[in-house]
């Protein structure tokens, strides 16, 4: 962690953005990105939001796509370094968190204790294949992606700020893998997928890749805003204003995907055994007014709640078997349940 990082970690003082640049920045940062990543459009807008808003995503999707990618342009684009860390079944907590190692001094006998920070300790963390650690490694993840601190040894450690854990993993490799908890997944702001491109977007990307231009495109490209930029964009994020009929919404889209709730669709009631928690709506509101801001709005909107909906609440659903069989999947019960809510609470 350099100096400069440091001195971020905690900042809760500094002046929020302009809309007008703040809309300016989030533009040029998904321009320096998309000369990186071609296409995924929804999957680069979506990880921007999440590192605005501070929250953290999950990519999904076959390998080959850009996940990686993805993560390491957006941090390039912000003059942030990022860490990778290779997820694998022998890896253990710490080689994610860091240790104490006794260092013995070069001129004198004397020993000391050392704490040797690990790579969590960045502003930007790529986890790839998550699914590929154990559990009781994965859980390594829970204070860091929550606290923003890491705890070793009784002593609790400040990340820096700003910190954004991008999570990949691979849908449908199932040998060596295990599933992420349901603690875990609702820590993560967003769940993005990663979908295949179509034709057009395969030549642009095959075109691209495998020249030297790209390469040498790719090492020319500069950073157009640094993590200060970052916090002052979510300073402003928290100060855009939301009706009470909108944040309302919010919170009746989450309790309507709620088995047990009034207002629960039939296919709810069938195929979810759990609903989204609490974090499911501050997801839908804050990542909302992210989007307002980016689409150069000042204002929270249900068509933002809307919009947002089905990667700030997809991972938060767990699904009966029925709905397994009958492949049923998180996003068609959303849309559903969208559909089926009034935008304004009756009285």
């Amino acid at each position: 962690m350099t100096a400069d990082t440091a001195a971020l970690t905690g900042t809760a003082d500094l002046a929020p953005l302009e809309p007008e640049e703040f809309q300016r920045v989030a533009a040029a940062i998904e321009e320096a990105v998309g000369k990186i990543v071609v296409g995924q459009h929804e999957a680069v807008r979506g990880a921007l939001i999440c590192l605005i808003a501070g929250g953290h995503a999950l990519l999904e999707g076959v390998p080959g796509l850009g996940k990686t990618t993805l993560a390491r342009a957006l941090a390039g684009a912000l003059e942030l370094e990022p860490k990778r860390i290779q997820f694998t079944p022998d890896l253990m907590p710490a080689d994610i968190t860091g240790t104490t190692v006794l260092i013995q001094g070069a001129d004198t006998q004397e020993t000391q204790l050392r704490f040797e920070p690990g790579p969590i300790f960045a502003n930007v963390v790529i986890a790839d294949e998550i699914n590929r650690a154990a559990p009781r490694t994965q859980s390594a993840l829970l204070e860091a992606m929550q606290e923003h601190t890491v705890t070793t040894a009784n002593l609790t450690r400040d990340l820096p700020a700003p910190f954004f854990v991008l999570a990949t993993q691979n849908p449908v490799e199932m040998y060596g893998t295990y599933p992420l908890p349901e603690a875990e997944l609702d820590r993560f702001f967003l769940k993005l997928r990663f979908d295949f491109p179509p034709i057009s977007e395969l030549n642009e990307m095959v075109g691209l890749t495998t020249t030297a231009e790209h390469d040498q495109a790719r090492q020319a490209s500069a950073p157009v805003a640094d993590a200060t930029t970052v916090l002052r964009m979510n300073a402003l994020v928290r100060s855009v204003p939301a009706a009470d009929h909108v944040i309302d919404y919010a919170s009746r889209l989450v309790v309507s995907l709620h088995p047990g709730s009034a207002g629960a669709t039939d296919a709810v009631k069938r195929f979810v055994r759990l609903g989204p928690s609490p974090r499911g709506a501050q997801a839908l509101a804050l990542a909302g007014r992210v989007a307002a801001l980016i689409e150069g709005r000042h204002n929270l909107s249900i068509d933002d709640i809307q919009a947002i909906a089905l990667p700030a609440l997809r991972h938060r659903l767990v699904l009966t078997i029925d709905a397994e069989r009958q492949s049923v999947s998180p996003d068609d019960i959303v849309r559903e349940a969208i559909e089926a809510l009034p935008r304004e609470a009756s009285s």
